[in-house]
């Protein structure tokens, strides 16, 4: 039987969040699977634009779905001062704040956290912003893909002819999963010490965390990391290999015992277990293409299932290359029961993934994805409004 949301970690645990598109919603969706009552602040009408990404889920965006599930939805016009009044209003019996608003607009709206903290001390406040809210781009727009250029991800990933973005919005969950466990953090600290601390996260910067490696590469190697496709920028062989049925397998060797089992009974020439054009870690590297061929000309006499085989019985990590066909048919997602059916607006119902991280004795909460301003009413009845205070914020479009 799934958790009821009264039992789940989270619960008593009330968030706003005045969000769009992907990072903030995505923090504030994992806050919601373990029980956090999230209202979902929107713009009245159209709501939060990534809504209209696409229609491919039934009519619904496929990020919208994906992103706000087991939310509220509420529309407010936070540009009236009637609308900020009814925001200030949840924010007081309210434990985080999250808001990922364009540059500027939090501390138009007296919405920064600065602001924020003099009017409600326990609350914990969360911004996510492009490249940080101080600084010399403080008041630029970023997207995703703007952010995979600035961070030099872009020119990483592709083959060595043309660069390429990642394939999903790689920055926007960056920042949502350090907005995530910033707010986790934050709401320890305020339980042990009673002090409820801002948290800061930029789409930049987190994703500048993540490119760490590639980073120190270059500043002490004196070159990037090269474009290479599939195969690994600084392990080799590490990549995919076409097999005679026409079908790609990658596999990876981390060290020596793997590279000369590899040699021995995959390659059957033990030979080049020593020969010094591969004998270390970084010749491989340098002379990763005749290593490439070699590995090539192996695999182009066996069809792909073989491959695998003789691989796996070697002790080599490979898999198969999927599409997206494959991973949705996946066996282990399909084994460890890792689909549940989530409703959306129109009542029609669709399979979601479990979140990844696995509380023992805990179901997360998989709840429907919300309509736009599904929930006003009654949350501005659990307020104090009254059904004529109500009519009266609608008539006039502050709702």
């Amino acid at each position: 039987m799934p958790e009821r949301p009264e039992t789940l970690p989270l619960s008593g645990i009330t968030v706003v969040s005045v969000e769009q598109a992907v990072a903030a919603p995505f923090a504030t969706r994992q806050l919601a699977d373990l029980g956090a009552r999230v209202i979902k602040v929107e713009r009245p009408g159209e709501g939060d634009f990534a809504r209209r990404y696409d229609t491919t889920v039934h009519g619904e965006s496929s990020y919208f779905v994906w992103l706000n599930r087991s939310k509220k939805s509420v529309t407010l016009d936070l540009k009236s001062a009637r609308g900020r009044q009814v925001l200030g209003r949840l924010l007081a019996d309210a434990d985080v704040f999250v808001q990922n608003l364009a540059p500027g607009a939090a501390v138009r709206m007296e919405l920064g956290a600065d602001a924020l903290r003099e009017r409600f001390p326990s609350l914990i406040c969360c911004s996510i912003s492009g490249y940080g809210t101080t600084g010399p781009w403080a008041d630029r727009k970023a997207y995703d893909l703007l952010v995979q250029c600035q961070t030099g991800l872009v020119s990483l990933t592709g083959g060595p002819d043309e660069p390429a973005r990642v394939g999903i919005s790689v920055a926007d969950i960056a920042a949502g999963m350090y907005a995530y466990s910033g707010i986790l953090t934050a709401l320890f600290a305020r339980a042990t010490t009673g002090v409820a601390r801002a948290v800061e996260v930029s789409l930049f910067e987190a994703l500048a965390e993540w490119m760490h490696q590639p980073a120190y590469y270059t500043r002490f190697g004196g070159t990037q990391p090269p474009r290479v496709g599939t195969q690994h920028a600084t392990i080799a062989p590490y990549g995919a290999y076409p097999c005679a049925d026409g079908k790609d397998v990658l596999f990876s060797i981390q060290n020596e015992r793997e590279w000369a089992a590899l040699c021995e009974r995959f390659l059957r020439d033990a030979g080049l277990v020593d020969d010094p054009r591969f004998a270390t870690a970084s010749a491989r590297v340098a002379h990763r293409g005749e290593l490439n061929a070699i590995v090539a000309a192996r695999c182009a006499e066996s069809d792909s299932t073989e491959v695998m085989k003789v691989l796996g019985e070697t002790g080599i990590a490979n898999a198969g290359v999927n599409d997206i066909e494959g991973f949705l048919a996946h066996p282990v997602l399909a084994a460890r029961g890792r689909w549940r059916d989530v409703r959306i607006p129109g009542g029609t119902e669709v399979p979601a993934l479990v979140p990844p991280a696995d509380l023992a004795g805990v179901t997360p909460r998989m709840g429907a994805v919300p309509a736009v301003g599904e929930h006003t009413d009654a949350v501005l009845s659990e307020l104090g409004y009254g059904p004529a205070d109500i009519e009266a914020l609608r008539a006039d479009r502050i709702v």
